[in-house]
């Protein structure tokens, strides 16, 4: 720290006025008004700051180590570019790793660099998500491998000659990497702009399809190059690449054509490789090969001033295009040897391909909405949030706004003298969530208030939003379901997010109701039952655990009858109750403290009941002890079939975060296990349904649960072999049961 309040300009016009700070300092009472008085109340600390802000010439170097270099070997040298690159990529230097780039292709009008996520063209919608962590090889990090290409050459494709002679090549060669330029983020409305492929590091060719063009240019017709591409693009044995795929393939399939053969895909490569990392290609392209280029913005500009991809210039177009499919091609290159020589990844890569072509059909079918049932059900949300407002009011003894943690605190702890339960960073009382929760429990003004929010949530966020995310062509809402997000393997359901409507509570559930099948069909639901559970008897081997699933028996009864030494006809609704806290409250790392808190009972008797678990059941406490033991020297958990799973702060000194991540070590491992199983069965019932030319059809896919849409007619077939099939799909020490249930809507279904 400076001198408070006083800036660069300020500094600078004191310095040239007095000659040094010394003299500054010396004539500090000369200088007037509330900067001069600044000044004088660091008169003390300045020589200080400046000791610390001047560099040290006068250390003694006269011991040279053995281990350290001489003097003369600490030269200035010519920067040693890669290992730089290494460096600051590890570290988050981005810029410096741009300008290195950069500065290795200056005067190279071919040679490009990086690709960067692209905004509207769909190469990493998924991608750059997630913490990007700094970290090394514990946590899976992959050493750089810069790219050892010097030129690139990229080709804009205008005339039929050049098309028929890069078609040719395209068609013969091994595998071909593939992207698209389109005009929306929204996958089932996205329109071509433009396709790019490469062949070979360091060549590409772009085919503007779109563009606005200027007088005198050119571009091919976009019906004749699709009819001229769709063979190929629809043959399976042509070997594709990707960076998320799945999007490409929506945008084909929007216009009519069905593209085969996708075997790669480089954002689920890094998923699967370094799952703790983003994986956008910009991202990629930095981290594995040190290559930057141009980004969105750079081509279409940003704000206000951004204007359409189709009305950028051919040259800037086939640049950005070609970069993309060149470095995917790279990308790929450099991380799908990693992948090939691990058993255990390449499974769960190929789970992952497979899962994305499923997920497309997911997408593409969408779910049937009664805008109906939603407008009946927004009306009466709203007159009970007005209701809610209403009485929250009249206990406040006056009107205030509902959503302002001013006014909440105002009347909480100045006006009704309510308890403080913590502050904010600025000393302030809190009136977040937390505090919210606690206080509702003795008092009525904040439960009024979390009602209200709730409310007012699933009012804006479904049942007025739903409807109009109706696409106008299908008549159905379609959700995009993002693989490279959650680092257990889950899948993340975005636009609308239809994992997240909340089903505790009666308004919640009632949203369900919703989604509807057509005339002659029904809804179909099928999910895991307890997999968490079973999944962790089968990790943990804990003979009692698995005893219980394997009689079929009711496992929270069973284990309240182990905790508290009875029958299991003696154990109480109440006794069952606190078991499956426990149960389930242990699966997610819970201490004594979050169990008391959850049963409302002291610190002293969950600890005891935590006790009486782990006697009970010692083969779950051995695999939390090792687990952490394990996390903390390997970075990373494994799944049951080998999905690594990495904790960045198992090993923090920061110590809540360790225990954070000591907790996600425990459950990490269950819950992405969960993760691959419910993905096998969505692959293994797609199939069934293929193979059949059944017109049943996987409409959503919800945590453990797959919804289905299901012909009256085809209703026996799924009653009885969508639940075989998704216990079937692995053998665990414990048995794997999926229950069904159908409805004319989701909710009686569920």
């Amino acid at each position: 720290p400076g001198v408070h309040k006083v800036g660069p300009k300020t500094a600078a016009k004191w310095l040239m006025e007095y000659g040094s700070l010394d003299a500054l300092l010396q004539n500090a009472d000369a200088i007037k008004g509330v900067a001069g008085e600044n000044l004088r109340q660091a008169v003390a600390w300045l020589p200080t700051g400046r000791q610390l802000v001047t560099i040290k010439t006068d250390c003694d170097l006269s011991a040279q180590l053995p281990q350290l270099p001489a003097l003369t070997d600490l030269q200035l040298t010519s920067p040693q570019v890669e290992s730089l690159v290494a460096f600051c990529e590890k570290f988050g230097f981005k810029g410096l790793v741009k300008s290195f780039a950069s500065s290795q292709d200056a005067g190279s009008s071919e040679a490009t660099t990086s690709k960067p996520s692209k905004t509207l063209s769909g190469s990493s919608i998924e991608g750059g998500e997630g913490p990007d962590h700094a970290g090394d090889d514990l946590f899976g990090d992959l050493a750089p491998q810069p790219s050892k290409i010097t030129e690139r050459h990229y080709e804009c494709i205008t005339t039929w000659a050049q098309f028929d002679r890069a078609f040719e090549a395209v068609r013969a060669a091994p595998l071909v990497s593939l992207d698209t330029e389109t005009d929306s983020l929204v996958p089932m409305l996205a329109q071509l702009i433009g396709i790019s492929w490469s062949i070979e590091p360091g060549r590409a060719q772009y085919i503007p399809l779109g563009h606005d063009l200027e007088l005198g240019q050119e571009q091919l017709n976009l019906k004749e190059v699709l009819a001229r591409l769709k063979p190929w693009l629809e043959d399976e044995g042509a070997k594709k690449l990707g960076q998320h795929f799945k999007y490409d393939r929506h945008v084909f399939s929007n216009h009519g054509i069905e593209v085969h053969g996708y075997i790669h895909d480089t954002m689920l490569q890094s998923y699967v490789l370094e799952v703790h990392r983003p994986h956008g290609l910009e991202s990629l392209g930095q981290r594995h090969l040190g290559r930057v280029g141009l980004s969105y913005e750079d081509v279409c500009g940003k704000g206000a001033q951004q204007i359409p991809f189709a009305r950028v210039s051919l040259e800037l177009a086939t640049q950005y295009a070609c970069e993309d499919a060149d470095m995917t091609l790279e990308v790929h290159e450099a991380l799908w040897p990693r992948i090939a020589e691990d058993a255990a990844l390449s499974f769960i890569y190929q789970l992952e391909i497979d899962s994305s072509e499923a997920l497309f059909r997911v997408e593409r079918n969408g779910v049937m909405i009664d805008a109906k049932t939603l407008e009946i059900q927004s009306a009466q949300l709203g007159a009970r949030i007005g209701q809610l407002e209403a009485e929250a009011h009249e206990l406040a003894g006056g009107e205030f706004n509902l959503n302002s943690p001013k006014q909440i605190g105002e009347i909480f702890f100045d006006k009704l003298g309510l308890p403080v339960v913590k502050k904010t960073a600025k000393g302030a009382p809190s009136t977040d969530e937390e505090v919210l929760e606690k206080l509702a429990l003795d008092y009525p003004l904040p439960a009024k208030i979390l009602e209200h929010r709730g409310l007012s949530k699933l009012k804006s966020t479904y049942t007025d939003k739903l409807a109009t995310l109706i696409n106008p062509h299908t008549h159905r809402v379609h959700t995009h379901y993002a693989q490279a997000v959650a680092v257990t393997g889950r899948l993340s359901s975005n636009d609308p997010n239809l994992q997240n409507i909340p089903i505790r509570t009666t308004e919640g559930r009632k949203v369900r109701e919703a989604f509807v099948a057509p005339q002659g069909r029904l809804i179909a639901s099928a999910d895991y039952s307890q997999i968490e559970l079973r999944i962790m008897a089968h990790i943990s081997e804990d003979e009692a655990l698995m005893k219980a699933f394997h009689e079929g028996v009711d496992v929270h009864r069973a284990t309240a009858a182990e905790i508290f030494g009875l029958s299991k006809e003696e154990v109480s609704d109440e006794q069952r109750r606190y078991a499956k806290v426990i149960n389930f409250g242990l699966i997610y790392g819970m201490s004594a403290f979050g169990l008391a808190k959850a049963l409302g009972i002291d610190n002293s008797a969950a600890k005891l009941y935590i006790e009486r678990y782990f006697d009970r059941f010692s083969g779950v406490r051995r695999y939390m002890d090792s687990t952490r033991v394990s996390a903390k020297a390997r970075g990373y958990v494994q799944t049951v079939f080998g999905r690594r799973l990495y904790l960045p702060e198992i090993n923090s000194l920061n110590g809540p975060r360790r225990a954070g991540s000591e907790r996600a070590a425990i459950n990490a491992p269950m819950q992405g296990t969960a993760a691959d199983l419910i993905k096998m069965s969505m692959i293994k019932v797609q199939h069934a349904l293929d193979s059949l030319h059944l017109q049943s059809k996987i409409i959503m896919q919800v945590h453990d649960e797959l919804v289905l849409e299901v012909p009256q007619t085809e209703l026996e077939w799924v009653k009885e072999n969508v639940p075989l099939l998704m216990s079937q799909v692995a053998a665990l020490k414990v048995p794997l049961i999926a229950e069904l249930g159908f409805g004319l809507n989701w909710d009686l279904a569920h």
